[in-house]
Parts: structure tokens; sequence; C-alpha cells
């Protein structure tokens, strides 16, 4: 009987007390279902703060040395009495695939420009340009002529590169 009250005898050993310099300490309280890792008594190193967050800097603004239509007086002149009519529309500029030498101006009324229309204001008077067009035209001067056969605008475009014989048509060169 008094062998089942006896604990077993790998129990019953117990190791030598040995003498510890520190003193006892309190003991550590961890969470449930975290443990320390092997380090944890290694002296901890403080993460580097975050950098300082850089000055945002202002975004350039692109600004054109030459205008992409310059008006004559003349030409102002008759797009103010074209503008003013009852109801007052604006003038876009494009190109189309026409003549012998492969492009011509086409100027039609637009209620308002579209979403890559550049916009050119000069003494009062909006004209529109159309994106496509643009690159074709940027730099050009427009013009009013009149004569004993004709009316119309002209244009005298810096980026022809070849015209045909009656100035209807041109190709920009690359």
């Amino acid at each position: 009987m008094m062998s089942a009250l006896r604990p077993p005898q790998h129990q019953q050993r117990h190791a030598p007390p040995s003498p510890s310099p520190l003193p006892e300490a309190t003991p550590v309280v961890t969470p449930e279902g975290t443990q320390l890792s092997n380090d944890a008594a290694s002296p901890q190193v403080a993460a580097r703060p975050p950098p300082a967050p850089k000055a945002e800097k202002p975004r350039p603004r692109i600004r054109s040395t030459k205008a992409a239509l310059t008006i004559t007086p003349t030409a102002v002149v008759r797009l103010r009495a074209l503008l003013s009519g009852p109801t007052p529309q604006l003038i876009r500029i494009g190109v189309r695939n026409k003549g012998c030498a492969g492009l011509s101006y086409h100027l039609d009324y637009v209620d308002k420009p579209g979403k890559f229309d550049e916009v050119v204001e000069q003494d009062g008077v909006k004209v529109l340009i159309d994106s496509k067009a643009l690159f074709s035209i940027i730099g050009s001067e427009m013009d009013w002529k009149e004569d004993a056969l004709s009316a119309k605008f002209s244009f005298k475009n810096p980026n022809i590169k070849d015209a045909c014989g009656c100035g209807e048509s041109f190709t920009v060169g690359s």
C-alpha cells in the first residue's frame, strides 16, 4: 500500500540547490500563446526612425515660348463679325487630307471646345485648334484676305515643306 502512495522513482530525484548570485526576480508574464524568442534576454535595438517626408515641389508649368497661332488685326475684325451673330459660336481650325499636296485647312463652327483642343485667345477673340492639326499649324499666322474674286482666311505656316500651285493644299515636313 505504501508503494501506491509513493511517487515513482524518477520523480523522487531532486536537484541540489545551487547558490544563485542573482536575486530572485519577479516572473515575466507573457500573453497566452506567445513565446519569447531565444534572444529575448539580449539587449534590444531601437528601430530607425522613418525618413523625414520630402517637401513637395510645385510641378513646373510648361509655358510655350511661341503662340500656337497668331491672328492679324484684319482677321480679328473678321472673326469678331462672324462671332457676333445671333448664335455665338467658336471657330475650330483643323486640317484634312485633301488636294494634290496632302493637307488643307478646314474651319468649322462649334459650340464648345473639344477635350484636347488648343484655345488661342488674342484681342478678345477665341479660336480653337483641333488637337490632330496642332503640329501642322503651330507657329502659323492667320490672316483675312479680300480681293476682287475672293475673300478668305489665309495662313502663313512656317512648317510647310511643299505646297500645290493653287495654294489649296500643303505638306508638313517631318
